[in-house]
């Protein structure tokens, strides 16, 4: 099984962020927030937003944009065919690496279940 994350894997255009700002469906907790909207290709694509205001320091953001680009990585196989934009709220600097992968490990599982049910319902 590959585990890359090629530019293929990437929300690269903001008309893509655009997409998925304006009609899908959000998964998150107090610390993140992920939007995530179903698109046509047969892989799921990460966009990072990570702001100022979730963490002041270039280090603190890249370091987040880090621990979700290696968390989508490892996880990719196993989510649906969706483009994915992850946020973070203040308070995700006050966890440490681990417990901020388990958080996101927990939303890429929610968002898996919600569009598997979506699609059997279809």
């Amino acid at each position: 099984m590959e585990f890359y994350f090629s530019r293929n894997m990437k929300l690269l255009v903001a008309e893509h962020y655009k997409n998925v700002f304006s009609k899908s469906q959000r998964f998150g907790n107090k610390s993140i927030t992920i939007l995530a909207k179903k698109n046509n290709l047969e892989h799921p694509r990460l966009g990072l937003a990570i702001s100022k205001k979730c963490a002041k320091n270039a280090t603190d953001r890249n370091r987040i944009k880090r621990i979700f680009r290696e968390s989508f990585r490892l996880h990719q196989h196993k989510l649906p065919s969706v483009d994915i934009i992850a946020m973070c709220k203040p308070n995700i600097l006050s966890l440490d690496k681990k417990e901020m992968h388990t958080q996101i490990e927990t939303q890429w599982r929610l968002m898996q279940k919600k569009f598997l049910q979506s699609t059997t319902s279809d």
